[in-house]
């Protein structure tokens, strides 16, 4: 299909400026540049342990601090160990809250439930006294979910699909054709 030579999105002959000087071409250019970089895994590694001024001038959201906080050490980048420090320096309360979060992930895994009850005195006089206030509230459940070996994970994960589905489909089917798209996802 050809593009009429009065049609305004028609680009310019290319081969014509073999310096980069026409700036339709200088366009193209950088955007096949900027495709290549996101494409190559190496280069968004050394962006991510890149740890320097620029990238600590943003402030991170609550929601990063949180991520990082309750994120395994090992498992960040140069940047974010840089930007936890920093925080943490800057925020101590941070380092007792991020050790009771720790505390709790590890009395949850090795079934510590001896540990709970001084793990929520320690957690109403921190920064997740909130967290800890309703872990009381719902205190027969944690209990429970602590001590039981019991886990219910596959019917969570067969809920999430079924409520995914059944999204996707809204208003193209009914209850047969849900169940056909149910035991071809299974």
């Amino acid at each position: 299909m050809t593009i009429p030579a009065q049609h305004p999105a028609r680009i310019p002959d290319l081969d014509r400026a073999e310096d980069g000087s026409d700036p339709v071409r200088r366009i193209i250019l950088d955007r096949s540049e900027r495709v290549a970089i996101r494409a190559d895994p190496t280069t968004r590694r050394k962006r991510a342990n890149k740890a320097d001024a620029d990238t600590l001038t943003r402030a991170p959201s609550a929601r990063t601090i949180a991520r990082l906080l309750t994120t395994n050490r090992d498992n960040l980048t140069k940047s974010e160990t840089v930007t936890i420090a920093a925080i943490e320096t800057g925020v101590l309360l941070l380092i007792a809250a991020r050790d009771i979060i720790t505390d709790f992930h590890v009395m949850v895994r090795r079934k510590m439930e001896s540990q709970l009850m001084p793990w929520i005195d320690r957690a109403r006089d921190s920064l997740i006294a909130a967290f800890g206030n309703g872990v009381v509230k719902d205190i027969k459940a944690v209990r429970a979910a602590i001590a039981s070996p019991w886990s219910t994970g596959q019917t969570e994960g067969q809920i999430t699909k079924l409520k995914l589905v059944k999204r996707q489909m809204y208003g193209r089917g009914k209850l047969n054709l849900l169940q056909a798209r149910l035991i071809g996802a299974t």
